[in-house]
């Protein structure tokens, strides 16, 4: 019962962060898991449903903008990943988070750095956060199309810079976050 952890969407200037916990069946293993960021959109998309469909518990967690904007990127990164175990619906005996420092949380846990290339169940975790949050980005975009979430995720690229610059923040915008928080200052 050991759970992997992980994150998507710490550093972009919109949207929520998502974490997802996931405990793999040790006698059903997955080919292919990986950090998600090294796999093509196809490829994570069919492992999403390979995980859904054969993990032993999957929970997936997010903070808010406003609460990204409340509490500061890493609390909320934090409190996505505990949102995260508490949807497994069970307690597991260990968990392993991607990076250097875990929130605080009465189990029992490591960080693991680059765990997402390391450990199966932190590469399950790593796609199931990246896939939802990519939906609820793709979702917003079809309301805010002029930002390219739809293919930025909400990253600062150029064409998203230029759409702030053009049109300001949305509410989907994190406003604690420099290139957003220039438009709120008077």
């Amino acid at each position: 019962m050991i759970a992997g952890v992980d994150e998507a969407g710490r550093g972009p200037l919109a949207g929520p962060v998502v974490a997802a916990a996931v405990i793999l069946n040790p006698d059903d293993p997955i080919v292919g898991l990986d950090d998600s960021k090294k796999l093509s959109p196809a490829r994570r998309a069919a492992l999403e449903g390979e995980i859904r469909a054969r993990a032993l518990h999957v929970g997936v967690g997010q903070a808010s903008v406003a609460e990204i904007d409340a509490i500061n990127i890493l609390q909320a990164t934090f409190l996505a990943m505990i949102r995260a175990v508490e949807a497994l619906g069970v307690d597991p005996a260990h968990i392993l988070v991607d990076g250097n420092r875990l929130p605080k949380w009465r189990h029992s846990a490591e960080a693991v750095v680059g765990g997402d290339a390391l450990h199966p169940c932190i590469s399950a975790a790593s796609i199931i956060a990246k896939e939802v949050r990519d939906r609820i980005m793709k979702e917003a975009a079809l309301v805010h199309p002029h930002y390219g979430w739809e293919r930025n995720m909400g990253y600062g690229s150029a064409a998203h810079m230029a759409a702030l610059a053009e049109h300001g923040p949305s509410p989907h915008h994190r406003r604690s976050f420099a290139p957003v928080a220039k438009f709120f200052l008077a």
